[in-house]
């Protein structure tokens, strides 16, 4: 075989391969020999039928397998000869195909980028450090109850988060518009669900009152045909319900799955998943912030290949998230595009990452990641066992300790400044990370 490679681009290689015609006729005579073992043909018994007859009749199709199969085969041959990684399948371009003759083909692909991992030290890195105060708690509880919080009917004027159920009828120029009546409505006065101007207008209504309001849609209203215009509302209250925020006892730590320890039981049950959510939201921003640093430290050129493909899978991941009746390859490409090329670069940097530092997952830090997710649940110890029962998940969680790896072996080099923040400020989420 011979082999001859051309570099036509800085990942694209034009390979031309040479393949013996008794290769070819090898693999063509070794299909029509087990042809003719099954072949059923009028007027001969089976494995009887002369080699004559089983060529002119089925050369042609083992001739066409035979050069499919030879030509994938002497590819990878040639390519690992040539110590080349191909990034995606071949283009392949028959050149001699004649009976007899030597095949020749040529193969057009590209090859993966040669990654020296470089710049850590320049990677600036701001390590967030904070802990879970008593106030902190506090404001926790105070979020769980109200996100409990139960309404009583009142007889008195309706107040801010109050809770009205209304039936209303909305006109546009005196004629009824689409979406702008309903009967039954539950709305709580504050929470923004109506549009502006609709909540406001009913603070001092009672039960049993009729009001005539008049809302101005916003000029950027989903509904252009709405958009802008000054709409009027008849709205009849029907009742007026006060807020009631639950008490701290044992019924509402029993939501929780909280049934022992009282008060103090329970702070240290929310202690606990806002010290482990604080961990995970610290842990995020710093890994964030570690690859951004190694994609600005070593830029990489993908093939498109790699490209294609990620697009493709972005695709199928928008339309299980989004739903609808659209196929994945409905979607626009270039919507993926420069998120994919992201993901692709993030990924081969972080693979030679691994590779540079020889990394392997370390058995340790995977099962104390699995006992951190289990101790969310009721039965952990189930949990943890489950994990180790299945390769699929406990393969998830080693990928996980292995990029986790990846970003302390950067933050080894890495220019790191510790700064004290708030609870609340290391949790919120950080800024998405512009498209590489």
């Amino acid at each position: 075989m011979q082999v001859s490679v051309e570099s036509t681009s800085a990942l694209e290689r034009r390979m031309s391969i040479t393949v013996p015609a008794e290769r070819i006729e090898t693999q063509v005579n070794k299909r029509l020999q087990q042809t003719a073992q099954k072949a059923k043909i009028p007027g001969f018994r089976p494995g009887k039928v002369p080699m004559s007859v089983i060529r002119q009749r089925f050369e042609a199709d083992a001739r066409q397998e035979a050069v499919s199969d030879v030509i994938q085969s002497s590819f990878y041959e040639a390519v690992a000869e040539q110590k080349l990684a191909p990034a995606g399948q071949p283009s392949v371009e028959p050149k001699v195909l004649e009976k007899g003759k030597d095949l020749e083909f040529v193969a057009t692909f590209e090859v993966f980028p040669e990654i020296k991992v470089g710049g850590l030290e320049a990677i600036a890195i701001e390590r967030q450090q904070a802990e879970v105060a008593d106030s902190d708690v506090d404001n926790m509880l105070d979020i769980l109850r109200k996100q409990n919080t139960r309404f009583e009917a009142v007889d008195r004027a309706a107040e801010k988060d109050d809770q009205l159920n209304i039936d209303f009828v909305g006109k546009i120029d005196g004629e009824a518009f689409a979406g702008g009546s309903a009967t039954g409505t539950q709305l709580v006065l504050g929470s923004g669900r109506m549009i502006p101007g609709f909540e406001d207008a009913l603070i001092g209504a009672k039960a049993g009152e009729e009001r005539v309001i008049n809302p101005t849609f916003p000029e950027d209203y989903q509904n252009l045909d709405l958009a802008g215009k000054t709409a009027e509302f008849t709205v009849k209250v029907n009742s007026v319900s006060a807020p009631q925020l639950p008490e701290l006892n044992d019924e509402f730590f029993a939501l929780f799955g909280i049934k022992e320890g009282g008060l103090e039981g329970f702070r240290a049950e929310v202690r606990k998943n806002m010290e482990r959510e604080l961990r995970q939201a610290i842990k995020s921003k710093i890994k964030n912030q570690v690859m951004e640093g190694l994609l600005t430290a070593n830029p990489v050129e993908v093939p498109k290949a790699l490209i294609a493909s990620e697009v493709n899978n972005l695709r199928v991941q928008a339309v299980q998230q989004f739903g609808g009746n659209i196929k994945p390859d409905q979607l626009p490409a270039e919507l993926f595009e420069e998120q994919a090329k992201r993901r692709v670069s993030l990924g081969l940097i972080v693979a030679e990452v691994v590779k540079q530092f020889e990394l392997k997952p370390d058995d340790a830090r995977v099962r104390e990641l699995i006992q951190e997710m289990a101790s969310a649940y009721q039965e952990p110890e189930q949990v943890v066992a489950w994990y180790y029962k299945n390769d699929q998940q406990l393969n998830e969680v080693r990928s996980v300790v292995l990029e986790e790896q990846v970003v302390d072996t950067v933050l080894q080099k890495a220019n790191v400044t510790d700064k004290s923040v708030s609870y609340e400020e290391a949790v919120k989420p950080a800024e998405a990370p512009q498209a590489a």
